[in-house]
């Protein structure tokens, strides 16, 4: 399916790129504590939407 050559790039990408993530990452963290306060209100308010959305549609659907 894949080349040896095709694996190895894949691996080295995989391996360089979250590196290159949490690098970039533990560096910003200050200015995200700073900046993205209520983003966990966000994130929640959204899920607990898409569960009353799924909720309403199996209430209709019965």
């Amino acid at each position: 399916m894949f080349s040896s050559g095709q694996l190895i790039f894949a691996v080295l990408f995989i391996i360089f790129f979250v590196a290159a993530i949490s690098f970039t990452y533990r560096k910003d963290k200050k200015l995200h504590k700073k900046n993205y306060t209520g983003v966990k209100w966000v994130l929640i308010s959204f899920i607990v939407f898409i569960i009353i959305l799924f909720l309403i549609k199996n209430f209709l659907k019965n």
